[in-house]
C-alpha cells in the first residue's frame, strides 16, 4: 500500500510541474542578468590617470583558501613607473580551474585593486586558457588615462595622489557592478592574448547581424 501511494506522490509533483509557465533562457544570445553583487571574473583597477592599483603586496594570493593566484612583486622606478608607491604586481595570474570565487582576495586587498566584475563566462576547451594573466585582467583605458610605465599625474606625493584618487576613484568604482555585462567587457588589445568572453561577443555579434539582415 505504501508502494502505490508513494507513486502517486511522484505523479502528483510531475503532473503539479506540468501547467507551470516554462522558463526558457536564450542562451547565448541573451544571457541572464547576474545580481549586482555577484562574484564573477576577477579585474585589476587603474587610478584615474592610467597606473595600476595593485603594488605588488601579494596579500591576495596569501588570501586565497584554493592558492588559485599567483604574484611576483616588481620595484617602481623613476623612469619606469607602473603603480604609486615601490612596487607593482610584475607578474599576475589567477587559475580560475582553481578559483571558487570567495571573494576572500578582494577583503585582502589594501588599495582596492582587485574587484570582481559580472563576467561569468569563464568556460575553455583548454585548461591551459584558465589561466588569466595580468594583460587579461586589467581594467580598460578609459579617457584621460595614460598607459604605464609613466609618473604620477594626480600629486606632488604619494600622499596628494591617493588622497586626490579618493574623489576621482578611476576604474574601481563599481567595477563589480560591470554595466558591460557578460562578454562585453572590453579590454585593450594585447598580440598573441586572448581575452575573456572574446570568442562569445563574436559569436553573439555575428548572430545579432544575421538576426537584423
Amino acid at each position: 500500500m505504501g508502494a502505490i501511494t508513494g507513486t502517486f506522490k511522484g505523479f502528483g509533483v510531475t503532473f503539479s510541474h506540468m501547467f507551470k509557465k516554462v522558463v526558457t533562457t536564450d542562451y547565448p544570445f541573451t544571457p541572464p542578468k547576474p545580481a549586482p553583487r555577484y562574484h564573477g571574473r576577477h579585474i585589476l583597477n587603474r587610478h584615474p590617470d592610467g597606473l595600476e592599483k595593485c603594488i605588488g603586496c601579494e596579500l591576495c594570493a596569501w588570501a586565497c583558501p584554493a592558492d588559485a593566484i599567483y604574484v611576483e612583486g616588481g620595484d617602481n622606478t623613476e623612469e619606469q613607473r607602473f603603480s604609486p608607491g615601490e612596487r607593482y604586481a610584475s607578474v599576475y595570474q589567477i587559475n580560475y580551474a582553481r578559483c571558487i570565487f570567495c571573494g576572500l582576495c578582494i577583503e585582502a586587498c589594501p588599495t582596492r585593486s582587485l574587484t570582481m566584475s559580472n563576467e561569468y563566462e569563464l568556460a575553455r576547451d583548454n585548461r591551459k586558457d584558465l589561466i588569466f594573466t595580468k594583460e587579461q585582467l586589467l581594467a580598460p583605458l578609459l579617457p584621460g588615462m595614460e598607459q604605464p610605465p609613466h609618473p604620477m599625474r594626480l600629486g606632488d606625493s604619494e600622499k596628494d595622489y591617493y588622497v586626490g584618487s579618493l574623489t576621482n576613484p578611476g576604474t574601481s568604482a563599481g567595477a563589480e557592478r560591470s554595466p558591460m555585462g557578460p562578454g562585453r567587457y572590453q579590454l585593450d588589445e594585447h598580440p598573441g592574448v586572448t581575452f575573456p568572453g572574446a570568442e562569445q561577443a563574436a559569436q553573439r555579434s555575428a548572430a545579432e547581424k544575421g538576426e537584423t539582415a
